[in-house]
């Protein structure tokens, strides 16, 4: 198997799991055509854009953690990590906007499914991310 065959079965497994985990609940909420584009963007996404954003992913929780460590939502270093976010999130999800970014922090905050992403990372993480990303998209 060549590097691109690689990376199309790669791309069709993070598809796949997308739409275990949330392709009916997208779809029943948003649409077909929002869960059909977050699928043509995974699979569009090149290898360079994937490593991309697996170094800005950890970049963000690294820089989430001395944020959530200096303890001020509304701090330079939560404004840096929240920053960091972004442009993971651009990565993945290219029509970024404020209320788009809002919205997945009242999410990470309030659906077990994400919380214990960022509470695995600290405890409290996921209310301090939320807080963090308000105050960021309040600037």
């Amino acid at each position: 198997m060549n590097d691109n065959e690689k990376h199309n079965n790669f791309a069709q497994d993070l598809i796949d799991q997308n739409e275990r985990e949330f392709g009916a609940e997208v779809r029943q909420k948003y649409g077909d055509k929002a869960m059909d584009e977050s699928n043509s963007r995974i699979a569009g996404i090149t290898p360079e854009e994937y490593v991309r954003g697996e170094i800005k992913l950890a970049e963000f929780e690294a820089a989430l953690l001395a944020a959530f460590n200096d303890g001020d939502p509304a701090g330079e270093l939560a404004h840096q990590a929240c920053e960091l976010h972004k442009q993971w999130l651009c990565i993945f999800a290219p029509r970024y906007s404020p209320e788009y970014h809002r919205a997945l922090g009242e999410m990470y905050a309030v659906d077990e499914r994400f919380r214990k992403n960022y509470n695995k990372l600290v405890g409290g993480g996921a209310e301090f991310l939320r807080d963090a990303i308000n105050a960021y998209c309040s600037v």
